[in-house]
């Protein structure tokens, strides 16, 4: 069943009663990135103001997220097609562009249609069609990208037992079961000279940021997050590259990364007490 406002309720028995009423009615997409930005759309010819967004007429065009209702738990798959153009972009980087480097990996999609009374008012309500994920994206071209979207009922689908038995620690670094303070293990610095979108020179680069995540907050790059795969004293190399060359002075904030071992989790964070693995789980060997 899916919960609507009186108000809503209200403006469609009217329009029960007058079967010559004409209903407004405008889907709206929100994609909620895993690094938190968030990108609105809607297939009406005008913005609309929801829930305290502007979900934008002149941006990309989705189709699909189709409203499904069965008897039970089933994991709803549905594809998408995602329509773009250079100009549409999510934190400064063309959509398409960031679909090809992973920055919609996780991404949440929610499908929510709004009924309005006139073009350019407030919807009277609003009644959610559709909640679900990024899975794959199966194909990817100049304008457009084919996705393959799980309802979160996939969250439920994963065959795994509830304690695994692993050398390596199973939290995520930062995460409540870790109890890091992730500030307490940042830094911030700015792009100097000779790096490229790969390599960022930094001299305060440290090899404690391998495996850590850095933020830029200024220049074409502002919002972005990406995977540090490697630091030494003098720089920083990305596991993917930067949509756009960074630019000498641009600011970003670095925080360490784990390798997930008891060995690190001691010596370069005091923390062997919230580890959460098994570090003396025996080798597996072959018999023969």
């Amino acid at each position: 069943m899916k919960k609507a406002s009186p108000a809503l309720m209200a403006a469609i028995d009217a329009l029960r009663v007058n079967r010559d009423s004409q209903a407004l009615i405008a889907d709206c997409f929100t994609f909620t990135l895993s690094n938190g930005l968030i990108l609105t759309t809607t297939n009406a010819d005008v913005p609309v103001t929801l829930n305290g967004y502007v979900y934008r007429a002149d941006s990309i065009l989705v189709d699909g997220l189709h409203y499904k209702a069965v008897t039970g738990l089933e994991v709803d798959q549905q594809r998408i097609t995602l329509a773009a153009r250079p100009t549409d972009t999510i934190g400064g980087i063309p959509i398409l562009s960031a679909l090809r480097n992973g920055l919609f990996d996780g991404c949440r999609i929610k499908r929510e249609r709004a009924f309005l009374a006139a073009w350019g008012t407030a919807p009277i309500g609003s009644v959610i069609l559709f909640v679900g994920r990024v899975a794959t994206i199966d194909q990817l071209g100049r304008s457009t990208a084919e996705i393959t979207v799980n309802s979160e009922l996939a969250l439920l689908d994963v065959q795994m037992p509830r304690n695994l038995y692993q050398p390596h620690c199973n939290h995520v670094l930062y995460d409540a079961g870790c109890g890091l303070a992730r500030n307490a293990f940042r830094a911030d610095g700015s792009v100097e000279s000779g790096s490229t979108p790969f390599v960022i020179q930094w001299s305060a680069s440290e090899p404690a940021y391998e495996q850590g995540l850095v933020t830029f907050t200024s220049g074409v790059n502002n919002g972005v997050t990406a995977t540090v795969k490697w630091a030494n004293t003098a720089q920083f190399g990305l596991a993917y590259p930067l949509d756009r060359p960074p630019s000498i002075g641009d600011t970003f904030t670095i925080y360490q990364g784990c390798d997930h071992t008891f060995a690190s989790c001691g010596a370069k964070f005091s923390n062997q007490a919230n580890f959460r693995g098994f570090p003396y789980v025996p080798a597996p060997v072959s018999a023969y």
